[in-house]
């Protein structure tokens, strides 16, 4: 090892981390996570590297609310690059699945995200790690976060994807609203939800998700065993009660999926332009998987800024400067108007009806207006029971909704997706008044 190779292990390390890292091999994933107990609390994880890197500093991807370990099967290679990797799932997050504590019985609900990331410090700790570079992505990303405020120490660097630093109302909505057909049973219309919120069907064109990826994540998240859905309402609520996302004042990369429609472009980017030592770049053609969709270039980007190269010419990444980050568009999909815009909303327990007229509509919501003021109220009132009729060539159909703005007789509302089916109707419906709209601008 030459000398600023052992400078560095000194840094990174209070032991030999031969002794700690296990070196990569092809069947490592099919081995059981390590346990670390810390007062009842189980930490899981899996220290792996390559003797070329392993004195380098440590990797550490913070486990999100889906991944486990094997997810990274096929990412963590490029990163030996940079140094080894630990994959890390704390209580109740990624494959862990502890949901009470083994010693006092509490739920794991008790642990809000900060404790988490403070939880992570500790094991840190008793480790003997005293550096780290850090990775995560979605629900990882705010865990991640926390820690760099709590811990900044032992941060080197930290890769983000999918953070926002305060969470708007439409995205609320749509997490009650997951966590609501979980507890009601209807798992297949969870199971499409989830995967229709998280990944943007509007552009599977450019995004090309494999459909076995995409049977594969629906089956996982409808067949949830009652432990699951413990986790996922532990995780939702976790999420809904947090008010902010503290900036990292390490070196810092934020990342984004080009067409991420659940965290969106301009929110990653609204969270980067908080932090003093930042880099932020879209990941072309992805959405908010792009570890799914985009992987090699996602990876070569992860590894890239962890080895301190510039990100600027790599394939497939769109690096954006502040001020182009300040220009972004906030709404990640165009809204149209529709050739007919006279239609009606229903509420579903009762024949309360409203006439209404769409002004705008994409296929994540409509912006609408009530036709009579008087009955604005009412139909807001039922903001997560009402129904929006559209016509097509096959006939009526309908839409359920999530009103989550009332301006005067105007109703801003999210639709409801929990069909596969459905959302391919309503796509092709959004594609003809688009058609129809550009031969009319062209006839005049």
């Amino acid at each position: 090892m030459n000398s600023i190779a052992k400078d560095r292990a000194q840094q990174s390390f209070e032991i030999n981390p031969t002794d700690f890292f296990e070196l990569y091999h092809r069947d490592v994933f099919k081995q059981p996570a390590k346990e670390f107990w810390l007062d009842g609390w189980k930490v899981e994880y899996m220290a792996i590297a390559q003797p070329e890197t392993i004195h380098k500093t440590p990797i550490v991807i913070v486990g999100g609310a889906f991944q486990n370990f094997n997810s990274y099967k096929y990412c963590v290679e490029q990163l030996f690059q940079c140094g080894p990797v630990i994959l890390i799932d704390l209580p109740s997050m990624g494959a862990n699945q502890q949901i009470y504590n083994k010693d006092s019985g509490a739920s794991a609900a008790i642990l809000e995200l900060p404790d988490l990331s403070h939880m992570l410090g500790i094991w840190l700790d008793a480790m003997g790690i005293r550096k780290v570079s850090m990775m995560g992505m979605s629900l990882g990303s705010v865990v991640a976060s926390h820690f760099a405020d709590q811990r900044p120490e032992l941060v080197e660097r930290m890769v983000l994807m999918g953070v926002m630093q305060k969470t708007r109302p439409s995205w609320r909505m749509i997490l009650e609203e997951s966590l609501k057909l979980m507890q009601e049973g209807r798992m297949q219309e969870f199971g499409q939800a989830v995967i229709l919120y998280l990944v943007n069907h509007a552009k599977l064109d450019q995004t090309r998700m494999s459909p076995t990826a995409k049977r594969l994540f629906f089956q996982q998240m409808s067949e949830f065993t009652t432990t699951e859905q413990l986790r996922y309402e532990i995780n939702c609520n976790r999420l809904l009660r947090l008010h902010s996302v503290p900036a990292p004042s390490c070196k810092v990369l934020v990342a984004a999926g080009q067409y991420d429609s659940f965290t969106l472009p301009f929110e990653n980017a609204h969270f980067a332009l908080q932090c003093p030592d930042m880099e932020f770049a879209l990941i072309a053609n992805a959405d908010h998987v792009p570890q799914l969709q985009r992987r090699k270039e996602t990876m070569n980007l992860f590894s890239t800024f962890l080895r301190g190269d510039p990100i600027q010419h790599l394939e497939g990444i769109i690096p954006m400067s502040r001020a182009q980050m300040h220009l972004m568009e906030r709404r990640g999909e165009e809204r149209i108007k529709v050739k007919q815009p006279h239609t009606y909303m229903s509420y579903r327990h009762s024949d309360l009806t409203a006439n209404v007229d769409i002004i705008n509509i994409n296929f994540f919501g409509v912006l609408l207006e009530v036709k009579d003021i008087d009955k604005t109220q009412e139909v807001a009132r039922y903001a997560r029971d009402m129904s929006l009729s559209l016509t097509d060539e096959q006939g009526e159909f309908s839409i359920e909704c999530l009103i989550f703005e009332m301006k005067a007789h105007q109703l801003r509302i999210l639709f409801k997706h929990g069909s596969f089916e459905l959302a391919e109707r309503l796509l092709q419906y959004i594609a003809t008044q688009k058609q129809v709209i550009e031969e009319i601008k062209r006839s005049v």
